[in-house]
């Protein structure tokens, strides 16, 4: 166990992670980490904690102090509506040579959720904190949680570039009903997701069924990320439909590295594109999974709940026509 860090320390490099936020005490965990930390960790939320760790404690303005100077705030921001393929996206993209990618913080998660009295101290030092990298010539490319789209206008500068991820609304909700993971977090976020969905004016019927509820989550993942790119004029915003990436994952790829300002060969986006990665899951690299065993899982659940699957569907239309932005969503997904 190192001793706290000084604020140059923390200032300068991406060694101590910002990991988790407690708005209620005004601390900050901070979490060790070296480069291959980065790159195997699928998640850096509180799975995290899980392993040994160095962690260290220090207070919010101890955090402020330290990233008052003029640092870079040139994090690349990939944003998503869950179960999309990001974190693939973000592991991918993070085999690029000189490219740090820093896969769900607890902390963007923690700051979305903070009280909006609070909020915006806390999202004040975050594109530097996530700007951080070991070196001059490397660039931070991070992935949110779903839900710190709400919070995306606030977390990408003026002139910088963000990924917005989605899957078109039938493909989502078959995925969602595939895993017994994605069904049981589906259940504990419809609360938190419908009080955001009638906040942006969307109002849908008693939800009486997991297909129902997969087709609101869509709806208010996808309407916080419209609603974000309203905002967002004077960022760069580039949309990525998951599907249509895997139908063409070099170009996808090469096209993303590309909107990053990410430097890469064509022979090295050929070999990631078809390295090991594409053959595992990317939340857990223990298990297989491949884009045909995705398709296999769509197609099971519309062989097995077709029906219901129809009628959320025309659900999620029938809200779009009383709701303009949902309808922006529901053209942009469909368009593909």
């Amino acid at each position: 166990m190192s001793s706290k860090p000084t604020a140059e320390e923390i200032a300068l490099s991406a060694r101590w992670l910002a990991q988790a936020l407690d708005p209620a005490r005004g601390v900050v965990r901070l979490v060790a980490m070296d480069r291959e930390s980065y790159r195997s960790a699928s998640f850096l939320d509180d799975r995290l904690m899980q392993l040994p760790v160095d962690a260290q404690i220090i207070t919010w303005p101890e955090i402020e102090a330290a990233v008052a100077g003029n640092l870079r705030t040139d994090a690349r921001w990939i944003f998503h509506i869950g179960h999309v393929g990001s974190t693939l996206a973000a592991r991918l993209l993070g085999e690029i040579d000189g490219v740090l990618a820093i896969r769900e913080p607890r902390l963007l998660r923690d700051v979305a959720m903070a009280p909006q009295e609070v909020r915006p101290r806390y999202i004040a030092p975050v594109p530097k904190l996530m700007s951080r990298t070991f070196s001059s010539q490397e660039v931070a490319c991070v992935k949110a949680t779903s839900f710190a789209s709400e919070i995306a206008p606030q977390l990408v500068p003026r002139g910088e570039r963000a990924l917005f991820m989605y899957a078109r609304p039938r493909n989502y909700v078959c995925t969602i009903l595939a895993g017994e993971n994605s069904l049981k977090e589906l259940r504990a976020l419809e609360q938190y997701r419908t009080e955001r969905l009638v906040a942006r004016g969307i109002a849908f019927p008693p939800l009486g069924n997991d297909a129902e509820r997969a087709s609101a989550a869509w709806a208010c993942e996808m309407t916080a990320l419209e609603a974000a790119a309203g905002t967002m004029t004077d960022s760069l915003v580039m949309w990525c439909d998951f599907d249509a990436m895997l139908g063409a994952l070099p170009k996808q790829l090469r096209d993303i590295a590309a909107f990053f300002g990410f430097e890469v060969t064509e022979a090295s986006i050929e070999e990631i594109a078809n390295g090991p990665l594409m053959r595992r899951y990317s939340k857990d690299l223990s298990y297989e999974y491949s884009p045909n065993l995705r398709q296999q899982l769509i197609d099971q659940e519309l062989r097995l709940q077709g029906t219901q699957i129809d009628t959320a569907l025309a659900m999620l239309a029938r809200a779009a026509e009383k709701s303009p932005l949902l309808s922006q969503a529901l053209s942009r997904a469909e368009g593909m």
